[in-house]
Formats: structure tokens, sequence, C-alpha cells
């Protein structure tokens, strides 16, 4: 079976389109008897803590979707995992999941933080919270937390100079905030505002709460002028906002004092191994009354992105995927056996495996005009044999593609990824011949206008060693038709800085996050709307800070994209989003901003045989989601009794998608 047609077969038939209305709390599990968590002692003083009934909401979540051949489970165990640079410890946080409203596994939104949201027109939204909740230290979570973030954060000009974050805003005007009561909040916008739930669903979610017992510490309106001023001095802060926004982490589990409705919280830390440990205030609890997370403890070592899959075959990962690769799996598959644990292979929700973003933005004049030129980027993409790379980095399994939405996505249409992706060195020297690029130096490199050889600095982060390879065999092709590429590793940090100043000729990463979207999630990635894309990122910026930064978008096509996707902000229905998102996704095939190369590429994901409830077909994803998250990590759980797996031959590949 190809590998595109595993794809369609395990998940085309689950993409359902989200519900424009409201997003009840719908038909729940009836609450059981709780049961205490046998395992607490091992992760708290059980003394300090009230008991279960005073911990949990009066009406938690009940979870009872489990994967097929899971069910509820016990506490207890440690899972270890690998990452490769310290800031990922934050992964935790998109792990766990835990939102206001959240993606399941039909990709519909569903409450979880939130008891239930009303929603009037895609224009109010109503917020439900559960009575009894608290954060992880205890306190209450309340609408206090919403009013806190919302006046005193969001609409401070020294803690937000920039104002009032973008998806906030419809027609550039915030929402009407309103408490209704301790436990209801309102945003009312005059126009619909679709992507606001969408929003709060993400894997990085804009937290539009905050522990306010918690930081108003550190704010100028509230806490102890010599106490903050303490706190500036160790810190080396210059201001009272400056300090604030350093203690104000709710995303990156840099500081343990800080409370989080999370599953897992993280602990002190020094060197190279971070520990999560259970948050005893958590909401969600099995159908048997027994409160989640089941594990007790994560911990995350760091290594060098080199040696994760020799790390995962040693036996040193309970549960990994990041800085595993489709190279690595003849490693992995060698290692199941004598160390316990199974390669699961995941269909990957980005739009490509592996894409080049030119730089719109370029400050250089003479690589600005030749990027802006739509004939520039076709010779690009046909220049590029990739069913090369296909056969030699991926066994004939992926799929030569575009950097669009895949088969799994209901808007998917073939020509999105087939448009310009032809292997043809002869159309593309004709392209580059019409540009008046057709001078040449002796080895054959063409020259530009300025006399410059046409030589292409591609960056990558060197993380994904696919992506270095795959770029290699481009540059091959690239040489016949008279293009040059030198391939330049840099910090993740220091790209995203160079892209931003326009520096930086072209980026080689992954494909767009969202390669899976339904008509009702926002076209962000296809439009410049934010400085974080590598194509267009000083559009971006100009469009996020409403003209105040960045350069108004002076290209056609791009231009007509920031209407569409201005258009979408507008609709209630979602035909009409539909019919956006395909004008949208027809642009970029016309115009190919991004230049694709593959697709359809199986992430592996090593599981213990130990592990409970990961299933052994999902999806892996950043938004939607959130890797783990959308599988609810907190419902894993270890058995003492390891499972017998049954391997499944797809293609050349054993693929473990069965048990017995």
């Amino acid at each position: 079976m190809r590998l595109s047609g595993l794809f369609s077969a395990l998940f085309a038939a689950t993409l359902l389109a989200i519900p424009a209305g409201a997003i009840p709390a719908g038909a729940a599990a009836a609450q059981p008897p709780l049961i205490e968590t046998e395992t607490l002692a091992k992760t708290h003083d059980v003394s300090a803590l009230p008991p279960i009934e005073e911990r949990v909401p009066q009406d938690p979540l009940v979870y009872d979707t489990f994967p097929e051949g899971g069910g509820p489970g016990r506490h207890g165990g440690e899972l270890h995992s690998i990452i490769t640079r310290k800031k990922d410890v934050r992964l935790v946080n998109v792990w766990g999941y835990a939102r206001l409203v959240v993606f399941d596994r039909n990709l519909e939104l569903k409450p979880d933080i939130l008891k239930s949201v009303d929603v009037e027109g895609d224009r109010v939204f109503t917020f439900h919270l559960r009575a009894g909740h608290k954060w992880s230290d205890g306190h209450p979570f309340t609408a206090e937390d919403f009013r806190y973030y919302f006046e005193d954060i969001a609409s401070n000009a020294e803690l937000t100079p920039g104002g009032l974050p973008a998806f906030l805003l419809v027609d550039g005007k915030g929402p009407r905030f309103e408490i209704i009561d301790p436990l209801t909040v309102r945003y009312a916008w005059d126009k619909p505002n679709p992507g606001f739930l969408q929003n709060l669903a993400r894997a990085r979610p804009p937290f539009i709460y905050r522990p306010a017992h918690f930081l108003k510490k550190w704010h100028e309106r509230y806490g102890d002028l010599a106490f903050i001023e303490a706190e500036m001095a160790r810190d080396k802060k210059r201001s009272w906002a400056a300090e604030h926004n350093l203690m104000d982490d709710m995303y990156g589990n840099e500081h343990p004092e800080m409370p989080t409705l999370q599953p897992w919280v993280v602990q002190p830390a020094s060197g190279r191994r971070f520990t999560f440990i259970r948050n005893p205030y958590y909401h969600r609890i099995d159908r048997n009354g027994r409160q989640l997370p089941y594990v007790d403890r994560i911990v995350l070592d760091v290594a060098d992105a080199r040696l994760v899959a020799a790390k995962v075959h040693a036996g040193e990962a309970d549960l990994q995927a990041r800085g595993l690769s489709f190279s690595d799996i003849t490693v992995l598959k060698n290692g199941e056996e004598e160390r316990d644990y199974q390669t699961l292979f995941w269909p990957d929700a980005k739009a490509a495996r592996i894409a080049l973003y030119p730089n719109l933005n370029i400050e250089d004049e003479g690589w600005r005009k030749l990027f802006l030129d739509v004939r520039f980027r076709h010779a690009l993409s046909l220049g590029i044999d990739r069913e090369l790379i296909n056969r030699v980095l991926f066994f004939g399994l992926a799929t030569p593609s575009n950097n669009s939405v895949t088969p799994l996505s209901p808007l998917f249409r073939p020509q999105y990824r087939t448009a310009w992706t032809q292997y043809d060195p002869d159309f593309a020297s004709a392209l580059l011949d019409e540009i008046g690029l057709t001078e040449r130096r002796g080895d054959g490199i063409r020259l530009m206008a300025d006399g410059r050889p046409l030589q292409i600095i591609v960056e990558t982060d060197g993380e994904s060693p696919e992506i270095v390879d795959a770029l290699e065999l481009v540059r091959e092709t690239w040489r016949e038709i008279g293009v040059d590429m030198m391939i330049k590793p840099s910090e993740r940090d220091n790209i995203r800085r160079r892209a931003n100043a326009g520096l930086l000729q072209m980026v080689a990463d992954a494909g767009f996050d969202n390669g899976i979207p339904t008509a009702d999630m926002p076209p962000d990635d296809f439009a410049p709307i934010v400085y974080e894309n590598f194509i267009w990122p000083a559009w971006g910026e100009y469009f996020a800070h409403h003209g105040e930064k960045g350069k108004p978008v002076d290209y056609g096509p791009a231009r007509q994209l920031v209407k569409l996707y201005r258009a979408w902000q507008r609709t209630i229905t979602t035909e009409e989003r539909r019919r956006i998102w395909q004008q949208m996704l027809q642009i970029h095939a016309a115009e190919t901003f991004s230049i694709g190369i593959v697709a359809d590429v199986f992430q592996p994901v090593v599981r213990s045989n130990y592990l409970r409830n990961v299933p052994l077909a999902g999806i892996y994803g950043w938004d939607p989601g959130a890797q783990f998250g959308l599988h609810r990590m907190d419902a894993f759980w270890f058995d003492d009794d390891a499972m017998e797996v049954t391997p499944v031959k797809v293609g050349r590949n054993e693929v473990g998608i069965g048990t017995k």
C-alpha cells in the first residue's frame, strides 16, 4: 500500500468540519464517585493537600474517549522522553493540552477547561467555568483571572505596548469584556470573529487568563513597591513591566512557582534533566473516578539531536517522536524486541515534510526582484527532482508535493499539491532565460543582472538530517539549470532574526503546521498576516501591527490573500469559509510562494510496550494536534505487563499498527 493511501484509509473519514455554532458541553458521562490518587504520596506531601473531593471541580470533565483497544488505567510511573534543547521543556505544556476548548480526534472543538461556551453569530462568546476549579497551588480559578489578563495585561500599555493581540481584534477593534458572575465571562464584538475559539485551542494558545493572585505581586497597581524593586534588582530589569513579563510565563515552564492548569507541574531543575509532577488540582477524571493524569512524573533529558535515535534504541525513552525521522526507522526497529518498545508510524499533519521558503521581503534589491518574479519561483520548483528525493530518502513511500493541504483535509484538491511540481529542467531553464538570466560563468552557474553568481543561500536549523540530505539532492539538480546553492546551518532563533531583518534569502524547514485544515479553521499560514512566516515577515508584521511596523504588501497576489483573509474573518457560514479557503489555496498553487518537496511522510513514534492508551494510528501535528495532546497524553498509563505487538507490512516497512 502506498503511504498516501494509508493516510486516507486511516483518517480521511474522521476529519469532519467543525460546527460554526455553539460549543456546548455535550452529553458528558455521568460523574462517578471519586477515587483518591493511590500514588499521590510519591509526588506530594499528602498531609498538606485537601482530599480529592476538594481538589477537583464540582463538575469535572469526565474523560471517556479512549483509543481503540484502550481504556481507563491506574496511577503511577515515570515517563521518560528526550528533548534536544533546554527550551523544549515547554513541550510538556503542549502535550498536556489543557485548553479552554480543545480539538478532539475528529477535529471538532469541545469544552475542556471551560464547562461550556455559548456562541451567538460568531460575535458573542460566553464562557462558563467549572465550579470549584483550582490552580495547581490550590487557589480558585475564576472570572478574575480573565479580567486580570484583559484589563491589567493586554490593555496595559506598559505590559503590552502593541495593544490587544490580533486574535482579539475585529477591524481593529477589541471586544467588550464583561464579567457576568464569578464563573461566567463574555467577549462581544460588533462583527464576527470566527477564528476566536480555534485560536484558544492551539498547541501554543494565547492564554487569555492568568493566575491573578500570583502575578499581582509584580504589578504596579497591586504589588508592594519595595518587593517589586527588589525583584527588579535581582533580575536586572529596569521597569516593573519588564519584571512582570519575566514572571508571566504560562507556556515556557521557566518558573516552577508559576501556577498552572496543565496536568503536570515543572519542578526546580539544574543541568540537563527536567522533572514534572502531577497537578493535584487537575480538572479531568476518568469514568472510574480516578483523577488524571495517570502518570506521576515526566522526566525530560536533554541530548544532542544526533543521538536521539541511538538513545531511544538503547531504551532511554518511554515515549518519543521529537528528534526522530524517517531515516531512523532501521535503527529503531532493530531495538524493539530487546528494549520492549514499539515503533509506530503516524501520518504527519504538516502540509509538507520538507519545504523551501524564499524571503519575498529580503532587503537585497536584486534578490527581491527575483523572488517576486513568479517565473523564478516556478523555475526553482521545476528544477527539483522530487521523485529522486522520494526514492533516496523515503524508499518511494512519500508523495512529491507542494506545501499545501493534504488528502486528510476536506479542502484538498489534487491540483493544489501537483501544480509546478513536475521535474522539467528544460522548462525551468527556459523560464530563467526569459527572465534575462542568460549570462553564465565558466562552471555554468548563471549570473544575476548585477554580475553576482546566482547562488542561493539556504539556511536550516540542522535539527532534521533528512532536510539537509534533501538539500544536497536539490543542489545537484539546480546546478543543471544554472542555479547554485549554499547550505548554511544556523540556530533557529538566528534564522528568525535574520528573516525579520530582511537579511535571509531562503529557509529549508518543514511545511506549514496545519496541512489538515477544515473550512472553519483560520487560514493563518496561507496569508501574510504574521511575521513568523518566513515567506513574508515584513508584510506579516505590517498586518499584525496595523501598519505601525513592517512594510505594506506590494505584490498583487499577496494583497489578494490579505483581502481574502479579511473576508474569511467576516464570514458567518462554513460554506463561505470553504469558498475563501479554496481561492487562497488556488492562489498558492499558481504562485508557488513556498516550494514544497515531499509530503505524506510518516512520523516515527516510539512507545514503551508497558505504556497504554497511546493510539496505534494517530495524527502527529502541531496545529491542530499539539503532537501528543490531541491523543490525551494525560490518559497514558503504565501497566505491569508488556503488550505483545504484531508488525504489519506497509510498502517496504514493517509498521507496528496492530496488537494481539
